[in-house]
């Protein structure tokens, strides 16, 4: 007999209704490791059951109250004392009592705003997750399930080129441009690159894509830069008025959406850094900030319409406009 159950115990498990059809989606872990939790969007309702499967049978477990939590949360690694929770939501399933055979209870948390993206970096993980408690005096027993969130945005018409030169005085003059500023995650980058005067010899040229992520504030400001992709444009030699292609597919990278600012804890933004190296090894680099989205892979029917509009002004394509017709004919069914 355990002093602190009083002989009985009891196993916590949360069960979604839509389990079987709900999609999943991977999501990396601290560890660094990736693993598949089911996947929500911001004002989805999130609904189930709570399992108490009582350990010994036959006999009661007395309880202060059986609940669930809906919690969206920001953990600082530098200060993983104080969690800040931007969503926190309770259900009460029972009053206290007791229980003496093991029982089901159901939850539903209505159209829950969960305003950003779930999120695991260098010094900051944003999560959501639902935690189903049986309080009692001396040891809750509590169960947590994380579910992953993305953002999903239909950005506007206006989606201006970059266009930028660098260069040393007599020396290099280059101009570079890109097609876009603000791409989505399965997008690709295409530019040009002018060389309009060369006298040093440049050996390599690439092009990387740089996280920074940002955390904190005032003098406790962290910044970790994170390469996540280098492209090669070029090995060798250009000469004057040479003009050179770039397109860099950006879905065979594991970005997120650009956040800024984010409960006013962190902030997530992309660069692309234009990097040459000269026969003498040294580097010369420009660097400049790009917009990155999510795009709804499945336009979901409670917003498909709009957002297929969206999608159709954005890229005027034969596509779009099937996928405005298939929402059109969801909206009348």
């Amino acid at each position: 007999m355990s002093f602190f159950s009083f002989g009985q115990s009891a196993d916590v498990d949360v069960v979604l209704n839509d389990a079987e059809t709900r999609k999943k989606a991977e999501h990396k872990t601290e560890d660094g490791k990736k693993d598949k939790y089911f996947l929500f969007y911001d004002g989805e309702t999130v609904s189930g059951k709570v399992n108490v499967t009582l350990k010994n049978p036959g006999k009661r477990l007395e309880h202060q109250g059986i609940k669930i939590e809906f919690v969206g949360q920001i953990e600082l690694y530098y200060d993983r004392g104080n969690h800040h929770e931007f969503v926190s939501l309770v259900k009460d399933l029972a009053r206290p009592g007791e229980i003496t055979q093991s029982q089901t209870f159901d939850f539903d948390f209505t159209h829950v705003e969960k305003p950003y993206e779930s999120y695991t970096g260098q010094n900051v993980k944003l999560r959501y997750f639902l935690r189903a408690t049986v309080i009692r005096r001396l040891n809750d027993i509590s169960k947590e399930v994380d579910i992953v969130v993305h953002t999903l945005s239909t950005y506007p018409e206006l989606n201006s080129s970059i266009k930028m030169e660098v260069g040393i005085e007599d020396c290099l003059h280059i101009e570079f441009e890109y097609n876009k500023s603000k791409y989505h995650l399965k997008d690709v980058i295409v530019g040009k690159i002018y060389f309009l005067l060369v006298r040093i010899k440049i050996k390599h040229m690439e092009i990387d894509i740089i996280k920074r992520e940002t955390t904190g504030t005032g003098p406790s400001v962290y910044h970790e830069n994170d390469t996540i992709a280098k492209y090669e444009i070029m090995d060798g030699a250009p000469v004057r008025g040479e003009s050179i292609p770039i397109r860099l597919f950006l879905a065979g990278y594991d970005l997120t959406p650009t956040m800024r600012d984010i409960n006013k804890k962190f902030s997530v933004r992309y660069y692309l850094n234009l990097v040459l190296i000269d026969d003498e090894e040294r580097r010369y680099f420009k660097q400049q900030e790009i917009t990155l989205w999510r795009k709804g892979d499945v336009l979901r029917k409670s917003m498909s319409h709009q957002a297929a509009i969206a999608s159709q002004r954005f890229e005027g394509s034969a596509a779009s406009q099937s996928a405005l017709e298939q929402a059109a004919r969801e909206e009348s069914g």
